[in-house]
């Protein structure tokens, strides 16, 4: 998949209006879970994604210890969102990024990235979760 059809997906996805937006959610998603995955892991997972955002996972401080709602909240912060009501809307579009690098990484590298992280963050797998059933 590249560049294009990423934030694509992401757009159309997340009914945004640009691709500027686009990539404004999808480094906010991708920096957030690279700060809490293991450097390893980040990048296994960055490597089969488009050079343009693959980067937002390998150059985020790995190895960070934080929560579901932590993770949100960062989420939430770097996609500038100023309504705290807005904070569905930051993890839905986190849920919707990750099932598109789903689609877009080999089979099981993202049961990989879920065997690192807590139970509590089984609500980000949601949508992943949905296309499989």
């Amino acid at each position: 998949m590249n560049f294009d059809e990423f934030t694509g997906q992401v757009q159309n996805r997340l009914e945004l209006p640009g691709t500027g937006e686009s990539v404004r959610a999808i480094r906010a998603t991708l920096t957030t879970l690279g700060e809490r995955l293991q450097a390893g892991e980040a990048e296994d997972l960055a490597g089969p994604l488009p050079m343009e955002i693959d980067r937002f996972l390998i150059e985020a401080e790995s190895g960070q210890r934080f929560d579901y709602d932590e993770f949100i909240d960062r989420v939430w912060e770097r996609e500038n969102m100023t309504d705290p009501d807005d904070r569905a809307d930051a993890a839905y579009h986190a849920q919707a990024i990750l099932d598109v690098v789903s689609g877009a990484v080999p089979p099981g590298e993202l049961s990989q990235v879920r065997d690192q992280l807590p139970a509590d963050f089984d609500d980000l797998f949601e949508l992943v979760d949905a296309d499989v059933e």
